[in-house]
């Protein structure tokens, strides 16, 4: 016969080790004693105890239980936060500097383009001043701008006339233009680009009087120009026709008239 200490229940199943109502180990005592007596039922469907739950660890009586500190956790939760935002920062550091590098790299690729177009520009500009990137601009309509335009454009076409620049007066002239010839004549752009010589007796040049009548995308401009040699000058009374097309002035006529007085010494 054993019996739980605990309840102090006893049974006569040599088997148990333990409590079923509480799990304490059985001790075993003599059969003599008047304690009552439970003994299992033999058909297991008529049993109503609670299911068999493993024993707890056997605590004697008088032990104190420790309870688990909670501090602990938190500690080492914190603890492992503030080691996770250390590692972040020390990645940051690692990283920024190349990242900084890398973006910086990416803007000197996109520079170097950008200045090859602005150095592009530049050369196109210094060729007709008054061109313009997009072909579909409309015509200016400020009289005091597009005459500064005209005056400039005017200058170009001296240079090329005096350097002979075939590639310059190709662009100043348009594909339809009809000028004053040598001998009075008419004059296409391909007679113009094939007879163009260079001058080398002009030294300087000025431009006066001009006026300018604009009306859309056409542009008269009338005045003089005076051309400086060595020992002479020559002073030409001058009509110029221009048509804004292709985002720029390019020139469809031209009339030249020599003032009585010119080659004169001074």
């Amino acid at each position: 016969m054993k019996r739980c200490s605990t309840c102090n229940r006893t049974y006569t199943d040599s088997n148990l080790s333990f409590c079923i109502d509480d799990g304490t180990p059985l001790t075993t005592v003599d059969a003599d004693d008047d304690a009552t007596v439970v003994t299992p039922r033999g058909n297991e469907n008529d049993w109503n105890a609670r299911a068999y739950q493993p024993p707890p660890a056997y605590v004697p009586p008088g032990t104190k239980i420790k309870r688990r500190r909670v501090w602990p956790w938190v500690v080492g939760i914190l603890g492992a936060f503030v080691l996770g935002i250390l590692v972040l920062a020390i990645a940051a550091a690692f990283m920024t500097p190349r990242l900084l590098r890398r973006a910086q790299q990416g803007a000197n690729t996109t520079t170097e383009p950008e200045r090859s177009n602005r150095n592009t520009n530049s050369n196109t500009a210094e060729a007709n001043s008054n061109s313009t990137e997009h072909v579909d601009t409309p015509p200016p309509t400020n009289h005091d701008q597009v005459l500064a335009q005209l005056t400039d454009l005017e200058n170009e076409w001296t240079v090329a006339n005096v350097n002979a620049d075939k590639q310059k007066l190709d662009r100043i002239l348009a594909d339809d233009y009809a000028g004053q010839g040598a001998e009075g004549g008419l004059q296409s752009k391909a007679d113009y680009l094939r007879d163009i010589t260079r001058d080398t007796s002009i030294e300087k040049w000025e431009f006066s009087d001009l006026k300018l009548t604009l009306t859309g995308d056409r542009a008269t401009l009338t005045g003089k120009v005076t051309l400086f040699g060595q020992n002479n000058k020559r002073v030409l009374d001058f009509v110029d026709k221009f048509v804004w097309r292709d985002g720029r002035w390019q020139a469809t006529g031209s009339a030249v008239n020599e003032k009585e007085g010119s080659d004169l010494v001074f």
